[in-house]
């Protein structure tokens, strides 16, 4: 019996320290792709008009785009009217995103244009 929970906590204690290196390799590759990102990181302020609400619109706006492939972070703010959006330029584009933006809930509610510099910085 004693045996039995020697063998049984030699393979938790072995299961443990493969997991945990692992997992600090997978950190690793993540800090890699994070600092060639970092080098292409572009930044753009769009008007989007159409938003009717804080909670359906600008918050869904904010979480598509958080999820778009090549953004790298979204911020919505309703009462200014204004997505503020840090992407990727080699994986998508200004112009993608405002296309990505009109085509959220069927193309029929919003429309993004690029926010002049006055606007931006409210």
């Amino acid at each position: 019996m004693k045996i039995r929970h020697i063998i049984i906590a030699m393979l938790v204690v072995t299961f443990t320290m493969s997991s945990c290196k692992k997992e600090a390799e997978k950190k690793e590759v993540t800090n890699e792709k994070t600092e060639v990102l970092a080098a292409d990181l572009q930044t753009v302020s769009l008007n989007i008009s159409g938003m009717t609400c804080e909670i359906g619109c600008a918050k869904t706006i904010q979480s598509k785009l958080s999820k778009k492939e090549g953004v790298a972070s979204a911020k919505v703010v309703f009462t200014d009217s204004l997505a503020t959006i840090e992407f990727d330029k080699n994986r998508t584009s200004k112009e993608d995103l405002i296309s990505f933006i009109g085509g959220i809930a069927g193309g029929d509610l919003y429309t993004a244009s690029e926010a002049t510099e006055a606007a931006s910085k409210k």
